[in-house]
């Protein structure tokens, strides 16, 4: 399979913004998959400050010719002015599994 893959990486401020964050991802066919891990806590330099929140986490599974609009949707619909945002890239794993990342978004 030659199609690229990515599993992106984001935090999100509670759990309802990860849900709906995700639930956009899902219907604009941008994403294949979304797991919600709440109960992070995050410390961060911010602003010249040290800072400690209580965050949750948003994984994402998607093709790699997706993440241009993939970002744009998630600066769009994020509380947060600056969120972070990584893709990593998929490499090795089951076929059938990465198949369907390729099928469904």
């Amino acid at each position: 399979m030659d199609e690229k893959l990515s599993w992106v990486y984001m935090t999100c401020g509670s759990h309802d913004e990860a849900r709906k964050l995700g639930q956009v991802l899902l219907e604009k066919n941008l994403a294949a998959c979304v797991n919600i891990l709440d109960g992070m806590r995050s410390l961060y330099c911010w602003e010249g400050a040290v800072h400690e929140d209580q965050e949750t986490l948003l994984i994402a599974k998607t093709r790699h010719e997706l993440m241009d609009e993939f970002t744009e949707t998630v600066l769009s619909n994020h509380s947060y002015g600056c969120p972070w945002i990584i893709a990593l890239p998929i490499d090795g794993g089951k076929p059938e599994f990465r198949q369907w990342i390729v099928a469904e978004p």
